[in-house]
């Protein structure tokens, strides 16, 4: 797992490097700053956040073979994950009716690619944590298998601070 999120780290580090070669190079609009919605974006960040500290309580319950306790708190990562996609879905519809898209210039290609890993990244992990929960509600999640629960949080981790910088790099540095 280690070495799988490290060539993520490295796949991340070019998607973000492309966008910071690529940006304010864009001779037509729309624009970053013609579109973002900060507030909107920040309370989707704040679901994806929070749903680090519901993946910590899954493991802590599943450290202490509360199969009760990992049940509930897996469900909660996954729909708080699924509430940050939706958010990107929103704000992805919105920017294609305001006219960007992929095609429409620099910022649109180098934004749509970067973000859209990153939601690909979380669906992945969504259907991870779901697939978790199926297995435990079906009572074959023990504390024997915390491993399990430990990679998938180490990944729920890995896409929940590469949101953070990407955030960070995208949405609040002009």
């Amino acid at each position: 797992m280690w070495t799988f999120l490290g060539s993520e780290c490295l796949f991340f580090g070019s998607l973000i490097s492309n966008y910071l070669v690529s940006k304010g190079k864009s001779l037509v609009g729309p624009y970053p700053h013609e579109l973002f919605d900060i507030p909107f974006t920040s309370v989707s960040t704040f679901a994806l956040l929070m749903s680090s500290l519901m993946m910590v309580l899954a493991y802590a319950a599943i450290q202490r073979g509360n199969q009760r306790g990992v049940r509930i708190w897996l469900l909660a990562t996954a729909f708080l994950g699924l509430v940050f996609l939706g958010g990107q879905f929103y704000e992805f519809s919105s920017f294609v009716r305001e006219g960007l898209t992929l095609q429409t210039n620099l910022f649109g290609a180098s934004f749509f690619l970067l973000t859209g890993f990153h939601g690909a990244h979380v669906t992945i992990g969504v259907i991870w944590l779901l697939s978790l929960w199926v297995v435990a509600m079906r009572g074959g999640l023990t504390q024997e298998k915390s491993l399990n629960v430990d990679l998938a949080a180490l990944y729920w981790h890995f896409v929940d601070v590469i949101w953070i910088i990407i955030f960070t790099v995208v949405y609040l540095i002009p």
